[in-house]
C-alpha cells in the first residue's frame, strides 16, 4: 500500500468514525462549518449564535484546555474574529479548492485573516497573563478557526503535525508555503482524492478538500501515537 493509499484509508476511517456517532466531537467541526456556510450569504448574520458554535467546536478539540487564555474569557470574546471572517472578501477561501490556492489574490487573503486573528488575539492574552508575552499566538488555534470557519486550512495540531511528519510531505509548522506543499499532494492525486471526497456528505455538507487532508494526516498521527503508547 503506497503513502496516498494510506491516506485515504485514514481520512475514510476518521470519517466513518463520525458517522458511527451521532453525538462524537467529531460532529462539532460539521455544525460549525455548516453554520459558518449559512451566514456567508445571510443578510443578517447572528454573530452570537456563530461564536457559540465556533466556541464550542474549539472547546471540542482541545483549544479550551487548562493552559489555554480562552478559558479565561466568555464566548463572546470571538464575535470580532467572526465577523471579520465573514467579510465578503473571504469568500474565496471558503472550502477553497487546492488549485485555487495557487492565485496570489487567494494567498493574499488567506495571509491577511491569519494575521488579523493572530494580532486581535496578541493583547488579549497578555491581558490574561498579566504580563508582556513575546510568544507569538499558536497556530493551533488560529488554524482550527480557520478550518471550522472557512475550511481553508488543515488545523495544525499534534497529531496532524505527526501524520505529515510520517510521510515527510509538508513541515510540522503553519506557513503558507507548508499549505502549498498540501496543496501539491492534493493535485498531483486529484482523481483518486475527489472521488472519496465526493463521498464524504452529511446530509447537505461536502466536507472540502483540506477537510480531508485534516482527517487523513491527523488519523495517521493518531494511531501512530496509539501504536508507541503500546
Amino acid at each position: 500500500m503506497d503513502a496516498i493509499d494510506e491516506l485515504i484509508d485514514a481520512a475514510q476511517t476518521f470519517y466513518d468514525d463520525a458517522r458511527t456517532n451521532a453525538n462524537g466531537r467529531s460532529r462539532s467541526w460539521e455544525h460549525c462549518y455548516r453554520v459558518f456556510r449559512d451566514a456567508r450569504t445571510d443578510p443578517s448574520p447572528d454573530y452570537d449564535y456563530l461564536s457559540l458554535h465556533l466556541a464550542f467546536y474549539l472547546a471540542s478539540w482541545g483549544m479550551y484546555r487548562g493552559s489555554s487564555f480562552l478559558l479565561q474569557k466568555d464566548y463572546k470574546v470571538l464575535s470580532p474574529v467572526v465577523e471579520e471572517v465573514l467579510k465578503p472578501e473571504y469568500d474565496c477561501l471558503f472550502g477553497v479548492a487546492c488549485v485555487d490556492l495557487r492565485e496570489l489574490e487567494v494567498q493574499a487573503r488567506l495571509t491577511n485573516v491569519y494575521d488579523y486573528i493572530a494580532d486581535y488575539f496578541h493583547p488579549i492574552r497578555e491581558e490574561v497573563a498579566g504580563r508582556e508575552v513575546t510568544t507569538p499566538v499558536s497556530p493551533v488555534l488560529i488554524t482550527k478557526i480557520l478550518m471550522g470557519t472557512l475550511g481553508c486550512v488543515p488545523a495544525y495540531d499534534r497529531f496532524f503535525q505527526d501524520g505529515v511528519a510520517t510521510y515527510k510531505v509538508t513541515t510540522r509548522e503553519y506557513s503558507l508555503k507548508s499549505v502549498l506543499r498540501l496543496a501539491d499532494i492534493y493535485e498531483a492525486h486529484n482523481d483518486r482524492l475527489e472521488e472519496v471526497r465526493r463521498g464524504m456528505r452529511t446530509e447537505d455538507l461536502t466536507y472540502p478538500q483540506m477537510k480531508l487532508l485534516d482527517m487523513g494526516f491527523w488519523q495517521v498521527g493518531f494511531e501512530g501515537d496509539a501504536g508507541d503508547a503500546k
